[in-house]
């Protein structure tokens, strides 16, 4: 399960991500995918955030169980 949070980024890239995963709040997404289609979104959005932020957060083998992942302004 990945969580995302895309803040100020295009209507094209909230819809695509809305294929995907499920708007629970508005610019807050949730969903279970494959580690090529959470790569493939996560350029998109990192690529896309503009003056805005996003965050996700995927599984990882840590002690947490969980990474996260930050852009900002199309850098990740």
């Amino acid at each position: 399960m990945i969580v995302l949070s895309a803040t100020a980024v295009p209507l094209h890239l909230r819809g695509a991500l809305t294929r995907w995963l499920l708007e629970v709040t508005p610019e807050l997404y949730v969903g279970t995918v494959s580690a090529r289609v959470r790569d493939e979104l996560w350029s998109s959005v990192a690529a896309s955030t503009g003056d805005g932020m996003a965050v996700l957060a995927c599984p990882s083998d840590n002690e947490q169980g969980f990474e996260l992942l930050r852009a900002r302004g199309g850098e990740q």
